[in-house]
């Protein structure tokens, strides 16, 4: 693949693709957690993990992009990490661990493959499936060494953001903390990538973009159900998202992911209704090719990941061509993926699971968080500390700027890096094109974070409905047929009925 370049991003989430599976389904990874030290046999772990494509470094970087930040770090990434992995766990526990690494497509495939029987260690869906595979009892909840920060070699609880962590921490499933059983790995918000010279950022910063007459068939909506459903309920719920009292509420958070949210059959039933209306407004639905329908001017606007908002940014400044990202002003999603531990793989195995917590250890080194960034383009969830400004150092070498490139404002970013916004160590100097530009994309400003819902797991009745719904979106509802339009098909399919017969008679 094409390696990044300062700020770009390679397109990961939620395509289907094999590539990867087929070019490291025969390569072994080496992986362990710093928690332990004592093993039951001497024979290799054999730990199977399952990610999205192209969601780690394989290194064999050119010379040229060696990352050099100002704390002194060089960053680059020679071999797969997989195989340092080998060597560091080697290394730091005298024993060999061997990783078959394979991919998946969307978390429904992953969903299948589980179903059907394949069997994996550790694994990286994204927030609902991580839902729903809790609410399944299908996931090993990680090892108390695994959250002891006085362990140097826990790189994650020492590093993760502690806005992504409380995040983790503050939501449930069945009185359970998501932290107890997934880590953070990559992480993101939803918005419109749009044409500046053809929408203004008031038309961008909403939902009803997609039903706005005057981008008749010149913006695309995601091709999958949660996605739209999201931007339909932005648009049905417009007035209650947007009223002051509610936005000023003590509970707002709450009643905000309340009400993106909302599965009630009348809700489902109007979005859709809503649905149905913006499908003749759309140019088309898309999971991928958006973002080069926007570089090549085919639509002016698309509803986007952040990342994926990046790369297309990236790709088409270097056609001298701008694009920016807007987050609709009524709420938008935030989303996540994460590692977790399934118990069919582990299945009580205190070696495979010390191996499992160890691999997602050693992803979130500082070093290791920045190699794969750059090569994934997403934001990890990782900040580093206050021992190890790697991560922000990146993000300065990204985006940092000097007064002599031109208009230059402050961007605070302590939110995900401190955990708290005023926090001056944690205070970008960049250029103020950067609003509403990549460095917006990756690090939102915290007023956008403060609207920000993420998506719930379904239970099985309103998944089952709002599946139906989107078949019936997509396909054809019969039922939206008026009574005189199958009075005519049967009265046609009649009169070839009768003309069959009388040819048949005279033959």
């Amino acid at each position: 693949m094409t390696k990044i370049k300062r700020g770009q991003v390679q397109t990961v989430r939620r395509i289907d693709s094999t590539a990867l599976g087929l070019a490291v389904s025969g390569a072994f990874v080496v992986c362990g957690f710093a928690g332990q030290t004592a093993f039951a046999k001497e024979e290799p772990v054999v730990l199977r993990v399952c990610s999205w494509e192209e969601y780690i470094d394989l290194g064999e970087w050119d010379e040229e992009e060696a990352i050099a930040l100002d704390n002194g770090a060089v960053i680059f990434g020679e071999r797969p990490l997989y195989e340092e992995f080998e060597d560091w766990y080697r290394e730091m526990y005298g024993r060999e661990v061997r990783v078959e690494y394979s991919c998946f497509g969307t978390n429904e495939d992953l969903y299948n493959q589980l179903n059907m029987g394949d069997t994996y260690d550790l694994v990286c869906p994204s927030e609902y499936m991580i839902m729903k595979l809790m609410a399944e009892d299908r996931l090993l909840p990680y090892s108390d060494g695994f959250y002891d920060t006085q362990n140097v070699n826990n790189f994650y609880i020492n590093n993760v953001s502690p806005f992504i962590q409380e995040t983790l921490e503050q939501n449930e499933i069945g009185g359970e903390s998501w932290s107890k059983y997934a880590a953070g790995y990559m992480w993101g918000i939803t918005g419109v990538l749009y044409n500046p010279e053809l929408v203004t950022e008031e038309e961008a910063s909403t939902w009803a973009i997609f039903g706005n007459p005057k981008f008749n068939r010149q913006v695309t909506l995601k091709d999958n159900v949660r996605d739209s459903y999201f931007a339909a309920l932005g648009i049905l719920k417009a007035d209650e998202l947007m009223d002051g009292n509610f936005i000023r509420s003590a509970d707002y958070h709450e009643r905000l992911a309340d009400v993106m949210n909302d599965v009630n059959p009348e809700t489902i039933a109007q979005a859709q209704e809503l649905l149905d209306e913006l499908m003749d407004n759309v140019y088309s639905l898309e999971t991928d090719s958006g973002k080069a329908d926007m570089i090549t001017g085919k639509i002016v606007a698309n509803y986007q990941w952040s990342g994926d908002a990046v790369y297309a940014m990236d790709q088409a400044d270097e056609d001298d061509f701008e694009l920016r990202f807007a987050v609709p002003r009524e709420s938008t999603n935030l989303w996540f993926d994460g590692w977790v531990m399934l118990k069919s793989g582990i299945d009580g195995n205190a070696d495979r699971q010390h191996a499992a917590e160890a691999f997602v250890n050693f992803v979130s080194r500082t070093d290791n968080a920045v190699r794969n960034m750059y090569y994934i383009g997403y934001t990890s969830s990782i900040a580093g500390n206050e021992n190890d400004d790697t991560m922000y150092e990146y993000l300065n070498w990204c985006y940092g700027a000097d007064e002599e490139d031109g208009d230059i404002m402050e961007y605070p970013v302590g939110y995900f890096f401190s955990g708290d916004n005023s926090d001056e160590n944690y205070i970008v100097q960049t250029t103020r094109s950067q609003m509403g530009r990549q460095l917006y994309s990756q690090y939102p400003p915290e007023d956008v974070m403060e609207r920000t819902a993420i998506m719930r797991y379904f239970d099985a009745d309103a998944n089952r409905a709002i599946n139906q719904m989107w078949i019936n979106v997509r396909c054809f509802d019969i039922y939206d047929v008026p009574t005189g339009v199958w009075v005519a098909l049967l009265a046609g399919l009649l009169v070839l009925i009768w003309m069959g017969y009388r040819k048949s008679k005279r033959r």
